[in-house]
């Protein structure tokens, strides 16, 4: 996948950050209302951190989404790559094709040397660091 930070990535960033401050159980819909987002959208960034383990959905009436996940431990990269998937720092600047042998770019060396920097980066910068606050 190229790297890159779509809606649906930011949204799920906000969701995790929001449900980390919530003490309690929160309902799709309120928490979608608080995002400025729809319930299905809101249930499309939620699929993957629920899938990776860092919020517990609760189904039913009185269900809703709890964030289980220390935010210390979940770098922005692991949502980067639990919503749009693997990073491949073998992609192509120019186009979405890999980016080897002789069909290599002008600029793969030195997109290639960025690319792993950020994405080094990414990873070791915790969610908790990215809260508005410092911390959930």
């Amino acid at each position: 996948m190229r790297l890159e930070v779509t809606r649906r990535t930011d949204l799920a960033t906000r969701a995790l950050l929001a449900l980390a401050r919530l003490p309690e159980r929160t309902k799709a819909a309120d928490l979608a209302e608080r995002l400025g987002t729809s319930a299905g959208f809101l249930s499309q960034a939620m699929t993957p951190l629920v899938a990776r383990g860092w919020v517990r959905s609760d189904p039913g009436p009185t269900g809703g989404y709890t964030a289980v996940a220390d935010l210390g431990s979940v770098s922005v990269l692991d949502v980067v790559e639990a919503v749009e998937g693997p990073t491949d720092v073998q992609r192509c600047v120019l186009e979405d094709r890999a980016c080897v042998g002789r069909d290599r770019c002008a600029l793969h060396e030195a997109w290639s040397h960025a690319r792993t920097e950020m994405l080094r980066e990414l990873a070791d910068t915790p969610l908790a660091a990215v809260a508005p606050d410092g911390g959930p």
